[in-house]
């Protein structure tokens, strides 16, 4: 890609998408480039990519209209199937989380979880590799790539439950992570989210 694109690194090389560090413009940004999938018959791989981009285009700008801390959209080109938006402070809270243990972020983290389901927004891959921690900025969500506007509580209390399994599994020595982040969650309301939430924790520990 040429014009204000600078490249800098390949943070990622996923099956749908290659993210590329770099600068737009002078601006710290990242670039994120949806891959051509080659055993999908070609004019139906083109509709899907654009579709898909169009879709987190718009839920990005969803986010940000409300405040929510996730990237600025900075340019797009839904033909070529890439989009960059601003590079956020920080690094993912996992990592975060495994080295130094700190974890007094985590009711801010269901509050913000919240600002994102009462914008209509399933993230749908919540997971602490997703969310950024920065101590000077806080908390900021990425990778918005599975998203979707829903109000339906099915997929907003499965984020939950997807952040649930997250934290049970990557960080077992933070007792009670999730009760924390359903604390902050619930002081934003959203009692329906978090009774389905339950229910479909109570789910998995009985097929469990």
């Amino acid at each position: 890609m040429a014009g204000p694109w600078v490249e800098t690194d390949i943070l990622h090389h996923g099956a749908e998408a290659v993210v590329y560090s770099g600068s737009w413009m002078g601006r710290d940004a990242i670039l994120k480039q949806r891959q051509v999938r080659k055993w999908r018959h070609p004019d139906l791989d083109e509709r899907l990519l654009k579709s898909r981009l169009s879709a987190e285009v718009r839920l990005l700008r969803r986010l940000h209209l409300v405040g929510v801390p996730v990237p600025e959209l900075l340019a797009v080109d839904s033909s070529s199937g890439w989009l960059v938006t601003n590079r956020l402070p920080g690094r993912p809270l996992f990592e975060h989380l495994r080295s130094s243990g700190h974890s007094d972020m985590l009711e801010d983290l269901g509050r913000v979880i919240r600002s994102i389901h009462a914008a209509g927004v399933c993230h749908g891959d919540l997971t602490t590799h997703n969310i950024l921690w920065d101590d000077d900025s806080g908390l900021s969500i990425i990778d918005l790539g599975l998203a979707q506007i829903t109000e339906d509580l099915e997929p907003l209390g499965l984020d939950l439950q997807v952040l649930n399994e997250c934290l049970k599994a990557s960080h077992p020595s933070i007792k009670g992570a999730i009760d924390r982040v359903i604390e902050g969650y619930s002081s934003q309301g959203g009692d329906d989210v978090v009774a389905r939430f339950n229910e479909i924790r109570g789910r998995v520990r009985y097929h469990g």
